[in-house]
């Protein structure tokens, strides 16, 4: 496989991501760099960071396409999650240095300059960083089979983002933190030169950085509980219930686990069929279940066993207890 459509396996959102905060990132430094305002060196170290993380996370992405082999039976889905914790070590010390810096402004404010290039980068950041947001929230949208239009596919977004992708939801939090960063960060520049209250410099930094640090809080547990193999969300495993209850040989679902790796899905289920089926008519069934389940492009892998129906609706049973 040439190394384009391997690109091409990489989540989109990341890798959009990447490539508009590396450009935010070195519009911002120079103009930090011009201005000395701490609030626009602490914006731009969030952008270093998110792209440097989403750098990261979609060259994971990549890897975690790769097909199961002989060594590694399940696939490699799980990498994605273990990347995206490499990610929060990067926001974390991001994070760590935007404080320092921001307690460092309130502690001894001073003025900034160029307030206008201020302005202008910051502006270019709120634009640049919304439509990342809105690409991230998309993709949320598609991964989750989400119909939405208007404001309300970031409503369907927020419901949605638990099922999405581990590299989607880490673009989506990032960028959220982003857009309302700059706005912030846009916000305490104007304020503190208008008003002559230099703290507000001060205060936006470390603001930022807390920000920061309750982002990497909360992609560090999800992708945490994400390698150690998590249980699949309620609505996929009723959506792969469902998948294999539309056969009608198949009576009921004995016993069922759905275990998520990455965005795939892997499934191990015992299913009861009809009475009176050789075991060679058994097989075949269990083969175009097994063949129905995985033409759901979110299903990795399917092992199912095969039982006679005993009369006893385990899986309406199941889901009554699970509720």
């Amino acid at each position: 496989m040439s190394v384009i459509n391997w690109i091409k396996k990489g989540n989109k959102s990341s890798g959009i991501a990447a490539v508009g905060n590396t450009i935010l990132a070195i519009i911002k430094g120079v103009a930090a760099g011009i201005s000395g305002s701490g609030t626009m060196l602490a914006t731009t170290l969030h952008s270093a960071a998110d792209a440097t993380n989403q750098g990261f996370v979609f060259f994971g992405s990549i890897l975690a396409e790769k097909e199961p082999t002989k060594r590694f039976p399940t696939g490699f889905g799980r990498v994605v999650n273990l990347f995206v914790l490499v990610a929060v070590v990067v926001i974390s010390i991001m994070a760590y240095e935007t404080i320092i810096k921001g307690w460092e402004l309130i502690q001894h404010p001073k003025p900034s300059s160029n307030i206008w290039l201020n302005v202008i980068i910051l502006l270019i950041a709120v634009v640049i960083d919304g439509y990342v947001l809105i690409k991230a929230t998309r993709e949320i949208l598609r991964e989750t089979r989400t119909e939405a239009s208007g404001f309300g596919i970031f409503g369907a977004a927020i419901k949605g983002v638990s099922l999405a992708a581990p590299p989607t939801r880490l673009v989506f939090y990032e960028d959220i933190i982003a857009t309302f960063g700059a706005l912030l960060a846009l916000i305490t520049v104007v304020l503190s030169y208008l008003t002559g209250f230099y703290l507000l410099d001060g205060v936006g930094t470390l603001l930022i950085g807390l920000l920061l640090i309750g982002i990497a809080l909360k992609i560090g547990y999800e992708n945490t509980i994400g390698l150690i193999g998590v249980t699949a969300p309620q609505v996929a495993v009723d959506h792969v219930a469902e998948i294999i209850l539309s056969h009608p040989d198949v009576v009921d679902i004995y016993d069922m686990r759905v275990l998520q790796e990455g965005r795939k899905y892997h499934v191990e289920s015992y299913i009861e069929l009809r009475k009176g089926f050789s075991l060679a008519d058994a097989d075949d069934i269990k083969f175009k279940v097994k063949e129905m389940v995985l033409e759901d492009s979110d299903i990795g892998d399917v092992t199912l066993g095969i039982l006679e129906s005993d009369d006893v609706k385990h899986w309406q049973k199941e889901k009554k207890n699970r509720g």
